[in-house]
Parts: C-alpha cells; structure tokens; sequence
C-alpha cells in the first residue's frame, strides 16, 4: 500500500464526487473547502507523480468561491457537479493557463480561446484544479512521450500509469482530483483507466465537442470523461456532451441522460442484457495470464447478475493494429503542419540569417520529440503520390471492414466486452526503444475508434500475477453510450472494492 493512492477514510479526497456535489449543495461542506483539499493534496503528492503540468490554484478558488457565494444566495448549483473540482488533459485550449499538449514546440503557450469542454466546465461552476501531463499530442500510450517527463502510477512508481491520459488517470487514482478529462484516440482514455484502477470513457465520435481539442488524428480522437466511480463519471458526461455548431463533426442528436442509466444499472440487474464476448482477443497469445483471469472472472460477475454471455466472432479485429498505425500518422501529418514556428510556439533561428523554411525546420526539429517525429515521417510517406492507395487508401478499407464487425456483432449483443489492454502496466522505460511492443499495448482499443463506437472501461480487479488493475472494457454501437453506464455500474457494484 503506498500513500500515492491512500487518504484517511474519513477526509474529503476519499468522497466520491456525487458525495461532495450533494454536500456542497446543502451547504455541509463549502467548494473552496473542498478545493483547497485537492490543491494540498496536489501539493503534497505531484513532486513524486507528476500529475500535473500546470496548476491554476487561484483560478480554481474563484470558482469555487463564486459557486459558495451562488449557493449561499439562494441561486442553486449551476449543474449537478457545480464546485466539484476537477484536472483537465493539457489537449484543451484554456486562456488562463498554459496548453502545451506536452510539447516543447508549445511550451509556455497560452491560447486565445476557450475549448467547448472547457467553457461547459466553466458554465458548470467546476473549478479546474489545473492541466495534466500526457504523452506529446496525445502520441503515446505510457506518458513517456511527454516533453516534461513521465507521470507515474500510483500503484508502482517504478510503472506507467498508461497513455497517452497517464496525467488525468494518475491524478484520480492519487486523490488529486475526483474528477477528470481525457482524450481517446486510440484508447488513451479507457488504456490508462485500466491500469489505475478508475474509470475512462471514450463517447461515440462526435458527441463531445472537438473544437479546441488541439487535433492529433481528427476523424479518430475524442474527449470524454474520467472518475473513480461509473455514476461521476456519467455526472460529467453528462455536462460535456453535446452538439456544438463550432465543430463541423459534432452530431446535433439528443444525448441520453448517462446518470439514469448509471442509475438502472446500480438498481437492476442484467438479466434482458446480452453480452458478446470477442473469439479473436479470447484466443490472442499475448494476454497475460492475470488479465485473461480476471477477464473470466468478470465474465462469471456478468453472468451472476443474469447477463446471457454470448461469443462473437470479429474477424478484422487482428488488422485494426496496422490500419490505425497508416490512418493515426496520416493524419497527424497534417494536423501537425501547423506548428511551423511562423505564428505561435516556439520559434528557433529567428536572428535574421535563415529562410522563413529553414526557421520552420530548425523549429520543428528542436520542438517535435522523437515519437511524434516517427509518426509524422510515416504520414507523410503513407499519403506521398505512388503509396496513397497502397496504405492509406487500403487501411480505410479495413476501417470500413472493422465497423461491419461491429454491426454484425451488435445484431446480436446489447454490448461486447473485452480486457481493456492485453497487460498490466509495464516499468516505466520498458517500451520506450520498441515502438511496435508499446503499439501492441493498445491492441484491443484501438477497432472502436476506427468505428467511431463508444466504450468504458471499468476496474476489474488486481491480476494475481502481476498485484497491478486489470480493466474490463465494455464496448457499445454509436449513441448507445448509455448501455455503458447501465452494464458498467452494475458490474462496479457486484464487483465490490478493488483490492489494495
């Protein structure tokens, strides 16, 4: 048991955030309190993890002050989490604190405008602790790739906490924060969640706004939400999603209510529920026998609360891997052409005796690291005139291929489930010099952000083989998000507490 991810039972970090929304409502306990709580706590433990790379303390209290000052006067929460403090991915425009990405080529950059998920925190009165460490441009699965140096999990110090949201996930499992924001383009939102023990949802494509989510991969990536409990993690859901007229790929549907369904799952059991379970990752040689146990072991949860546990058979599933790794780069390539060193960031050479395109290339070469470099080279190659069709142009095939998997699966099921990554954390430096091993890490998250789908993942345990989280990732069709938080929190409450 290590203090990094312990507090007195009986403190404010311990309470859930649906518990300290309903205190600080009734006037129990004040926002600036239970900020202040958070902000020490961060202060006491982020040396050694490295959580955050910005902290606004004083922007944090003014909320939290304005929502005391709102409630005390009569005027009601602005939303059902107002003056629960929160940590935001560094990927999220913010004009009041710095948005790096991580990156060396954006250090110290403040934007000039707000993300959407960022002014719908701020309209909902959550004081955001500060920004969180991540792999640079969200271009990674460990937190390694981070400018500023690795984030460390609470669990293992001498471990990752994931990637590339290792910075939001660590927090939550370190007590810094009961809530917090990610992104998930390959699975760097539900990838982390499992190796912390919390939990990570990645909405269907287009249901949370993009528009100041600095761009990795744009058709793959997303924001979503992050807590240690199925029911927080659905409150702020809740207030993130949304069509937003600012993000051409936003989807002007009507979101369901996500803490209903948390609410049905807590309340019922699973007995109308049938849940696939995928015949390609069963049988896959790189599981770890802890994962594959604690899968089962899930898979028998499930089934006690009258689940029907079906096998299902998606056959693209094994070509994801490749695909992804021609469409991500592709993508990032042109994402990317951006940072140029011409109008933000960082600029290297500007003393008068270079070309504006070799300040660009001396900028880039000093900004970008080495892993974002490696997938701009493959992008670039992957979209060159004689090799479009051949990569790219195939792996979009493939995508296609992917998605009619999962709408055949969905013929059948309500929702899949899997182990959310083929392994339990690794040591930190493990991966770092073989990027096909840490891209394998991702294997069984990455097919449903190729389809755009939506998926969670959930505690499953602490592998027998390893004493590190297991996640189970439970996979639902597009706008079918609130099958997750109904099948999530049932399971969450069979399962009972999570070992130490």
């Amino acid at each position: 048991m290590t203090a990094l991810r312990t507090v007195p039972a009986d403190s404010i970090l311990s309470l859930d955030a649906y518990t300290l929304a309903q205190r600080i409502h009734s006037g129990e306990l004040t926002s600036v309190a239970v900020t202040q709580a958070f902000l020490d706590r961060i202060a006491e433990v982020d040396g050694d993890l490295h959580a955050f790379l910005h902290v606004g303390a004083e922007d944090a209290l003014a909320t939290a002050r304005q929502v005391d000052e709102d409630i005390a006067a009569g005027k009601g929460p602005a939303s059902p989490l107002a003056g629960v403090p929160i940590a935001l991915k560094d990927v999220f425009t913010t004009t009041d604190a710095p948005t790096t990405c991580a990156s060396k080529i954006l250090e110290g950059y403040v934007p000039q405008y707000d993300a959407t998920v960022t002014r719908k925190l701020r309209e909902a009165g959550i004081p955001i602790l500060g920004k969180t460490n991540m792999d640079e441009f969200a271009m990674g699965s460990s937190t390694e790739n981070s400018a500023f140096g690795p984030t460390l999990n609470p669990w293992d110090k001498e471990r990752t906490p994931g990637g590339s949201g290792g910075g939001s996930a660590a927090a939550l499992a370190s007590y810094e924060a009961p809530l917090a924001i990610g992104t998930d383009t390959g699975g760097s939102i539900r990838q982390p969640a499992a190796l912390t023990a919390t939990v990570g949802v990645k909405p269907t494509y287009g249901t949370v706004s993009r528009y100041g989510l600095v761009a990795c991969a744009s058709s793959l990536d997303q924001g979503g939400p992050c807590a240690r409990t199925v029911l927080d993690t659905a409150m702020l859901h809740n207030i993130i999603a949304g069509h937003d007229e600012h993000d051409s790929t936003s989807l002007a549907v009507e979101i369901p209510d996500m803490v209903s369904a948390a609410v049905e799952g807590q309340e019922k059991d699973l007995s109308e529920v049938k849940v696939g379970v995928i015949k390609e990752f069963l049988t896959d040689e790189g599981c770890q026998p802890g994962v594959a146990e604690s899968f089962q072991n899930a898979v028998e949860t499930l089934e006690g609360l009258g689940a029907e546990i079906v096998e299902v058979s998606c056959p693209n599933f094994p070509h994801a891997l490749a695909a992804y790794y021609l469409i991500l780069p592709s993508e990032v390539s042109s994402n990317l052409a951006r940072f140029d060193g011409m109008r933000y960031g960082l600029r290297v050479g500007d003393d008068g005796s270079h070309s504006a395109e070799e300040v660009m290339s001396l900028t880039r070469a000093a900004g970008f690291g080495k892993e974002v470099k490696r997938r701009i080279i493959i992008g670039t190659y992957a979209l060159s005139a004689g090799y479009y069709d051949a990569y790219y142009g195939q792996a979009q095939k493939v995508r296609t291929l992917i998605a009619q998997d999962f709408q055949k699966a969905y013929e059948k099921v309500d929702v899949l489930i899997s182990p959310t990554t083929p392994q339990t954390a690794f040591k930190l430096g493990e991966r770092v010099d073989d990027p096909v091993s840490m891209y394998l890490f991702d294997l069984y998250t990455l097919p449903l952000n190729l389809a755009g789908m939506c998926g969670m993942s959930v505690p499953a345990g602490v592998a027998s083989d390893s004493g590190m989280p297991v996640g189970l990732q439970i996979m639902a069709p597009a706008l079918e998000d609130a099958r997750l938080y109904r099948v999530g929190a049932a399971f969450e409450k069979a399962r009972g507490p999570i070992g130490e």
